[in-house]
């Protein structure tokens, strides 16, 4: 399951990306790394963008990017 497949306010925990990037290496920067508790809070309506949490830092990210961050329930 991928970040931009969870509904709101539901907690899972990252596992992995589909594949690296200029993109996703700003993201492991602000903390979007593997292991890292990630929650998405609001979703734009037309679907992007999306604001996140990954532990206690908030996030607005691209819904392509989400679709790269793959993650479980926790």
């Amino acid at each position: 399951m991928t970040l931009a497949e969870l509904s709101q306010n539901t907690a899972s925990r990252i596992t992995g990306f589909t594949k690296q990037g200029e993109s996703l290496s700003r993201l492991h920067c602000m903390g979007v790394i593997p292991g890292a508790d990630a929650e998405v809070l609001r979703v734009a309506p037309m679907g992007d963008p999306m604001q996140i949490k990954i532990g206690n830092t908030l996030l607005s990210i691209r819904k392509r990017d989400a679709l790269q961050i793959h993650v479980e329930h926790r």
